[in-house]
């Protein structure tokens, strides 16, 4: 048996020796990948932050896209939202193809919205069913996890002609949970009644909500989503982006849809919140979005936010909220910069 023989250090073919203060190597799975919460009664259970297509296809293009989902996922993320009216559709299709190359469609929950897109408004029987086929073709998939219905798409079509609609679809397999975007409280109370007799539940809601926008889900339509188990998966979790403080200054935000709605928040009250944001940020080393992120995960009744990401050095900075604790005294100056 030959002998063991160390390598010459000085042999071209040598392997450079490493530094003892060099990084250690990490092997195995993300840490992320340990951190779910049960999205409702869906039966998913999900990383406590989704990430959103709202930019794909739109400010973001397909390479883009593909490099921050990839980020997501390094960092333990397994649920996604898009919706059949982001970029004409093109947010699905980036998803889509990314799932296709990835071969990870298995291991992802996949959120879709529906009753906004050009080609199939509303939420009428016919054009729903069109929409969750198009959807499904523009994803590459044969079923979405949690099919998100727009009450704000159509005040016209009743609600049991949709949840009808909504029940053939889970039996047909091509949707195996439903949730509701825009609708008011008492129609949640009208849905609950209606899953007696046989027709689906709505299982999460998703609603605008952040530290500055509170008045849309407090009140009514909280009570109704805890009394009844709803996961709620906020939207607009950082306020178009102002919650993260990267704009502060009416004069570098333009005249855009989105400088507009940034500006919208430029006020006293806007100032006052980034300033408790800024200070809690600096005292747990983290940036101001993950204290934003953070502060929405201490509301109990809220699974997982849903925010878009512009690059992959977003997504590194919105993570982190998910590991952030506030305490008592970090949620009270939140409150009252935000009164």
């Amino acid at each position: 048996m030959a002998a063991f023989e160390t390598a010459d250090p000085t042999s071209p073919s040598a392997a450079p020796a490493l530094h003892p203060s060099g990084p250690l190597p990490v092997h195995g799975a993300p840490v992320g990948r340990t951190v779910r919460v049960a999205l409702g009664e869906t039966g998913f259970s999900v990383f406590p932050l989704i990430l959103g297509g709202g930019e794909f296809g739109w400010h973001v293009d397909i390479a883009a896209a593909h490099a921050i989902l990839d980020r997501y996922v390094d960092r333990g993320g397994n649920a996604l939202h898009t919706s059949d009216s982001y970029a004409a559709g093109r947010s699905e299709h980036a998803i889509g193809r990314w799932m296709a190359a990835r071969r990870n469609r298995d291991d992802i929950v996949l959120t879709v919205r529906v009753g906004r897109g050009a080609d199939n408004p509303g939420l009428g029987p016919v054009n729903l069913v069109r929409a969750v086929e198009a959807s499904l073709i523009r994803l590459g998939t044969d079923r979405i996890d949690v099919l998100s219905l727009d009450g704000t798409s159509d005040r016209t079509t009743m609600l049991e002609d949709t949840l009808a609609t909504a029940e053939w679809l889970v039996e047909s397999g091509k949707v195996r949970a439903v949730g509701a975007a825009g609708y008011r409280a008492a129609q949640l109370v009208e849905a609950r009644i209606l899953s007696a007799a046989g027709y689906p539940r709505f299982t999460v809601l998703d609603v605008p909500y952040n530290v500055l926008r509170r008045d849309e889900f407090d009140g009514d339509l909280r009570l109704v989503a805890g009394a009844q188990g709803i996961a709620v998966t906020p939207s607009q979790a950082l306020e178009h982006g102002y919650l993260s403080g990267m704009h502060r200054d009416r004069d570098h935000v333009g005249g855009t849809v989105r400088g507009r709605q940034l500006a919208a928040s430029m006020n006293r009250r806007g100032a006052r919140t980034l300033r408790a944001l800024d200070r809690i940020s600096g005292e747990l080393a983290v940036p101001p979005a993950a204290v934003a992120i953070a502060w929405l995960l201490a509301q109990r009744v809220v699974a997982a936010p849903i925010v878009n990401a512009y690059a992959v050095a977003h997504v590194d900075e919105l993570v982190q909220g998910v590991g952030v604790h506030l305490s008592r005294a970090h949620l009270a100056e939140i409150a009252r910069a935000t009164d």
